[in-house]
């Protein structure tokens, strides 16, 4: 459901950009998990890439980040897709006990009395 108000245009500086395309280029790293990470939309992620293939986007690269990071991040995507698998297997079960739930049978007619017993 789309939000009611005006929608917010931002503007970006080309460091930005910058930064965030080469954020991109580290070795392991995807588009989406960037654009996540800097709540972005991958698709203005990939422009910005072309855009400085292109030459549109021009300006001096920041320096590389050192080596470290890049393990953290490895380490990372690693953990979201431990989380997303627990979260698949946590929903299935969910399913699963109300699906049981529902087809628990009731009382047959035939275990209750249909006279009261008298003694």
């Amino acid at each position: 459901m789309p939000r009611a108000g005006p929608r917010r245009i931002r503007k970006y500086s080309d460091a930005f950009k910058l930064t965030a395309v080469r954020m991109t280029q580290q070795p392991g790293m995807q588009v989406k998990t960037v654009a996540a990470g800097l709540d972005i939309h991958p698709f203005m992620l990939s422009r910005w890439r072309k855009e400085v293939r292109d030459g549109v986007i021009r300006g001096r690269l920041p320096r590389r980040a050192p080596a470290g990071p890049s393990r953290e991040l490895v380490q990372l995507q690693a953990l979201e897709r431990a989380h997303a698998l627990l979260q698949e297997e946590h929903d299935l079960l969910k399913k699963a006990i109300r699906f049981c739930s529902a087809r628990r049978p009731k009382r047959s007619p035939s275990s209750t009395p249909s006279t009261p017993r008298t003694a």
